[in-house]
């Protein structure tokens, strides 16, 4: 039998696969992360007719002469490029912009995709939408440690952040320099905490004196008052003030603060402004940072890392395998997983409120199309052509 017509076969079956992938490509043009993919064919055996003949001092040499048997799909390789961000505002949608993967388990089995679009199960774990659980670091008491085992990534539901005990308060605002000497004005308070979160409240007077303002602890008249002298340069009063230990005031454990105090005439603002201690808090929201980090906002106003998102990065990403759903899973030719931090290295920064598009060319699948198509013409007219001849070869007998 003619050798071309196997030659047509191989090529039908060939282009039948370029079809295939680029069909798949143009299905999933809007599939969040989907990477394309493109056939690449090689030619299969040739049939050595003439072998290559060396050359003498008589005779120059022959090169060899073969026929080709046909052609055949060399492999079938993804492109990773990066896809275009599309913002959706949902916080649990999650974009790498990098080369990095999302690592998720799955029924017990380690997958990674780039697919970042997450919601939160009955359990407070962090899911795809097949149920694979995203995978990081958890934190204790706000400190994620990033070097040690993955685990499934939670949001503590109802988790309550300890109170904190007051140990500094600041004072802020303006002093009247045009008050009369020996005024006090109203007390000014600020709320500070003990260890179990009970507030109490601290209440200081401010007395005009010759030189500034005296400032004491009307509950606790044995607490030394604290001097705030008008400071003057070569240019006269500058507004600011010093005091006769620095620009603290100690109280029953609190270290007050009265650096942003100032001494303007007009102007009586000055209050409590911030105090580093808290009440006990309940998780209401979280944000996502770029290095992947779920930091949880209470309801005391403290902010607290939950999490640490991980991601992976692989020698050869070529080399995953598809499992579905979006996923990939590693192989002897992809190379382990080296986990990180988002941010570090080739891994990518992290964006909430945002996924990764397909990165689909329309134009080039389409294109890809035709060429497929007319190869498969191609092909099949060879097939054709190869019967006529084995035709007119039968004919010969009559």
């Amino acid at each position: 039998m003619l050798r071309s017509l196997y030659s047509g076969i191989s090529g039908l079956r060939s282009h039948q696969t370029m079809l295939d992938v680029t069909g798949n490509n143009i299905a999933n043009v809007n599939t969040t992360a989907f990477k394309a993919s493109a056939a690449q064919f090689q030619d299969t055996l040739s049939q050595l007719t003439e072998a290559a003949g060396g050359a003498t001092a008589t005779t120059g040499g022959t090169n060899p002469a073969q026929v080709g048997l046909g052609v055949q799909v060399a492999g079938i390789s993804t492109n990773f490029a990066q896809g275009s961000s599309q913002a959706t505002g949902k916080t649990t949608d999650f974009m790498i912009n990098g080369d990095g993967f999302f690592v998720t388990s799955l029924g017990g089995e380690t997958l990674y995709t780039r697919a970042g679009s997450f919601n939160f199960d009955s359990a407070g774990r962090l899911v795809s939408p097949d149920g694979a659980i995203v995978q990081g670091w958890g934190a204790t008491n706000g400190v994620v440690n990033a070097g040690g085992a993955t685990g499934n990534m939670t949001l503590p539901v109802g988790a309550i952040v300890p109170a904190s005990a007051s140990t500094a308060a600041t004072f802020s605002g303006n002093l009247p320099s045009d008050t009369v000497e020996n005024t006090t004005l109203a007390p000014r308070t600020i709320d500070v905490y003990d260890e179990l979160g009970v507030a109490r409240t601290v209440s200081l007077t401010f007395t005009r004196t010759a030189t500034g303002w005296t400032v004491a602890d009307p509950k606790n008249p044995s607490t030394t008052p604290l001097q705030l002298t008008a400071e003057t340069d070569a240019n006269g009063p500058t507004g600011k003030f010093t005091t006769v230990a620095g620009a603290n005031f100690t109280f029953d454990g609190i270290l007050m603060n009265f650096d942003d105090v100032r001494g303007f005439a007009g102007l009586d603002t000055v209050a409590g402004d911030t105090d580093d201690g808290s009440e006990a808090g309940t998780l209401n929201s979280y944000t996502l940072g770029a290095d992947g980090t779920l930091v949880g906002l209470f309801s005391n106003g403290q902010q607290q890392a939950i999490g640490r998102i991980a991601l992976a990065t692989f020698v050869n990403p070529g080399g995953l395998e598809k499992a579905g759903s979006s996923a990939y899973r590693a192989t002897f030719n992809s190379g382990g997983a080296e986990l990180g931090t988002a941010g570090t290295g080739s891994l990518g920064s992290l964006t909430s409120g945002a996924l990764e598009m397909s990165n689909v060319d329309l134009s080039q699948e389409f294109t890809n199309l035709i060429v497929a198509q007319r190869g498969f013409q191609a092909n099949a007219r060879i097939i054709t052509t190869s019967d006529e001849v084995l035709q007119e070869l039968t004919n010969l007998k009559r």
